[in-house]
C-alpha cells in the first residue's frame, strides 16, 4: 500500500522540495498551504493539496478531518514544516505578535499533530518530524521570538517522543541553519530602524533546501531514526559548542554576531 505523508508549509523551500523528492519516491503527498492559490498549484504539480492555517482553529480541524477521511484513517507521517519568523528586539515586540508566532509555530503544530496522532498510531511506524532551527539551540540578538517558538517545539518534541514511543511512532527533530528559502521574505520585523538581517559569515555557509532532503529520507525510512538531524554546518558547530562552552563564553559569541 503507498504510504501517505502529510507536509506543511508546502508552497515554498523546504516544504516544497520535500514534496517533490517524496512524490519521486512513491510517497502519496498531502501538501498543506495556507493560500488557496498556492494548493491549487499543489494539485497541478501532482500533490493532494490542502488548505491549512495553522493560526486557525478551525482552519486546522477541517484539514485533519480532510487527511484522516483521505487516508483512511491510516496515516503514515506527518512533516510538521509549516511556520515563520517574527523578527526584532524583545522591547520592540507586542504580546500580540508573540502569540501569533507561537500561534503558528507551536500551537497549531500540536493541535494538529493531536488531532491526527491515531492515525499515526493505526500505521504501526508512524513517523512525526518536526522543523526546529539552530535557533532552536541558541537565541540571538533580534530572533528571541522566533527562538523562543523553536525552543518550545524542541521542548515539546521531546516530551510528545517520550509519550508516544511504545506506540510505534517515532519523533524526530530536522534542525537547519541557514538555507536559500523565501522564509526570510515571510518574516515579520518590529517596529525598529533596520531590520534584523542574518550575519554575514551565515552567508558562506548558506545551503540549498536540497541539504534537508537526506535527513528527512533517513528520518522516514530507517527502522532507527534519530532523535534530531542537523542540516548546516552552523548547526552542527552550534550544537557542539553549546554543549562545550560556558554560558558566558557563549554570550560573547552570539553576540558579536
Amino acid at each position: 500500500m503507498q504510504k501517505s505523508v502529510l507536509i506543511t508549509g508546502c508552497s515554498s523551500g523546504i516544504g516544497l522540495v520535500a514534496a517533490n523528492d517524496l512524490l519521486a519516491r512513491g510517497y502519496n503527498v498531502i501538501a498543506a498551504c495556507r493560500k488557496t492559490e498556492d494548493v491549487a498549484r499543489m494539485n497541478a504539480l501532482g500533490f493532494v493539496g490542502l488548505q491549512l492555517d495553522l493560526d486557525d482553529p478551525a482552519s486546522v480541524d477541517r484539514a485533519a478531518d480532510t487527511v484522516i477521511a483521505l487516508t483512511n484513517n491510516t496515516l503514515f507521517a506527518l512533516f510538521n514544516n509549516g511556520g515563520f519568523g517574527v523578527y526584532g528586539p524583545l522591547q520592540t515586540l507586542s504580546r500580540q505578535q508573540l502569540e501569533q508566532q507561537f500561534a503558528t509555530n507551536l500551537f497549531g503544530t500540536h493541535q494538529l499533530t493531536m488531532r491526527l496522532l491515531p492515525a499515526l498510531q493505526a500505521c504501526g511506524d508512524g513517523r512525526i518530524i518536526n522543523t526546529s532551527s539552530v535557533l532552536g539551540l541558541v537565541s540571538t540578538p533580534g530572533r528571541g521570538a522566533y527562538a523562543a517558538s523553536k525552543y518550545a517545539l524542541e521542548a515539546w518534541s521531546d516530551a510528545l517522543r517520550l509519550e508516544v514511543c511504545r506506540s510505534g511512532v517515532h519523533v524526530s527533530l530536522i534542525e537547519p541553519g541557514p538555507l536559500k528559502t523565501r522564509f526570510t521574505d515571510n518574516v515579520t520585523q518590529g517596529e525598529q530602524e533596520k531590520p534584523v538581517r542574518n550575519p554575514g559569515i551565515a552567508a558562506r555557509f548558506t545551503l540549498p533546501p536540497e541539504a534537508i532532503l537526506p535527513k528527512l529520507r533517513h528520518a522516514l525510512e530507517s527502522k532507527h531514526p534519530r532523535l534530531r538531524y542537523p542540516v548546516t554546518l552552523i548547526a552542527h558547530v552550534m550544537g557542539w559548542l553549546k554543549r562545550l562552552l560556558p554560558g558566558w563564553m557563549m554570550d560573547r559569541i552570539l553576540r558579536s554576531h
